[in-house]
């Protein structure tokens, strides 16, 4: 051989060995990933296209990782959490939104739970989603698949690893010490806290609270460490509570500035801020101060209507109460989810896009998926 093939040779073996490395190392990055995107199932079958889908999240995340990238805008946000999701791939998604109806009660039996629907005028699939982070609590979650372009999540690759990010934007969930929580959308201009502190926004707050709080207290001063940022160009607060029935709604002072945290303690919240219900009528917009009072007052009169004599059926009447039928004018209509989390035997029951006689029943510890009739 002569040298000019016997380099030529060494080169292409170079390659080769590069080559190898570098499919060998992402499909190492990429193995559990794979995994969970065969965990992906379908649970609901309805002719509209849109459904209940649930998945098992196998890869290991480190939500730090996302925080630290440096949170400033939308596109920042979404960068952050493509780059721990779906590392080495070009794929885009856009900044959720949300509305919404949330309460907790306490029945009989002593069970805590907290009702929640999801309110937002573009239809959509529900993601189920299973977590156990390595140095965090395990938790159930639901992501709006829309917001990634994946109402079929399994209907090819593209919308399968979008999938992938539904960690980082679910918008309500439960974790295993039964702190719950959800986000709900207001009508003031988003809070950009900016005091020093690392920056963290809307969605990512959720699986902070579900990966690292055992009380609503926790959660609290959990967020408290944190500045916010209220992503896709809206303000929200958010509810939290916990086994114990500690349920609080945690707001951001439209008052203040900086936007100081204030938690206040309520059985419900809906999309007002809640320290300024006295300004809040119902049927309208009541400026920034936010609308909805309509279907807080409706949750708060099935409490107190079946006060004494609290059943699973008292937070199913209460969301039918508070749930709407689609609006075009209105962004916080037409009710996407219904959910049903029992903070004390932590399960859920969902009924998705207002099909009340069709329910999920999902077991966080087991991870078993039952329909309910």
């Amino acid at each position: 051989m002569n040298k000019v093939k016997k380099r030529s040779l060494i080169v292409s073996l170079a390659i080769l060995a590069v080559v190898v490395f570098a499919l060998l190392a992402f499909l190492g990055l990429y193995f559990t990933r794979i995994q969970t995107i065969g965990s992906i199932e379908r649970l609901t079958d309805y002719a509209d296209g849109y459904n209940l889908y649930r998945m098992d999240v196998k890869y290991d995340y480190n939500l730090d990782n996302i925080i630290d990238y440096g949170i400033q805008d939308d596109q920042t946000m979404i960068d952050a959490i493509l780059k721990e999701a779906l590392p080495l791939l070009p794929v885009k998604i856009k900044a959720p939104n949300f509305g919404c109806t949330v309460f907790c009660l306490t029945d009989t039996d002593g069970d805590v739970h907290m009702g929640r629907n999801y309110d937002f005028s573009k239809d959509t699939s529900a993601m189920l989603v299973y977590c156990a982070p390595k140095d965090g609590y395990k938790s159930i979650a639901f992501a709006a698949l829309d917001n990634v372009s994946a109402n079929v999540p399994d209907e090819n690759i593209k919308k399968e690893l979008a999938s992938l990010t539904a960690p980082f934007i679910c918008l309500d969930g439960m974790n295993e010490k039964g702190v719950s929580i959800a986000v709900l959308t207001l009508d003031s201009e988003p809070v950009r806290q900016s005091t020093g502190k690392p920056v963290i926004s809307t969605t990512l707050a959720i699986r902070l609270v579900l990966d690292r709080a055992a009380t609503t207290e926790e959660a609290v001063e959990l967020l408290r460490s944190y500045d916010m940022f209220a992503s896709s160009g809206r303000d929200y607060h958010f509810y939290i509570t916990d086994a114990s029935g500690d349920g609080r709604v945690i707001e951001y002072d439209i008052n203040g500035e900086p936007r100081e945290l204030i938690d206040t303690p309520s059985e419900a919240v809906t999309n007002f801020f809640i320290r300024h219900k006295d300004e809040v009528l119902p049927n309208q917009k009541n400026g920034i101060y936010g609308h909805g009072r309509e279907r807080y007052d409706a949750v708060l009169e099935v409490l107190e209507t079946e006060k004494g004599n609290y059943t699973d059926d008292t937070v199913w009447n209460a969301m039918k109460a508070a749930a709407q039928d689609p609006n075009p004018d209105n962004i916080t209509s037409n009710t996407q989810w219904s959910i049903s989390y029992n903070n004390t035997d932590l399960s859920a029951d969902i009924a998705i896009r207002r099909h009340w006689s069709d329910v999920t029943h999902c077991e966080l510890e087991t991870k078993v998926t039952t329909p309910l009739k």
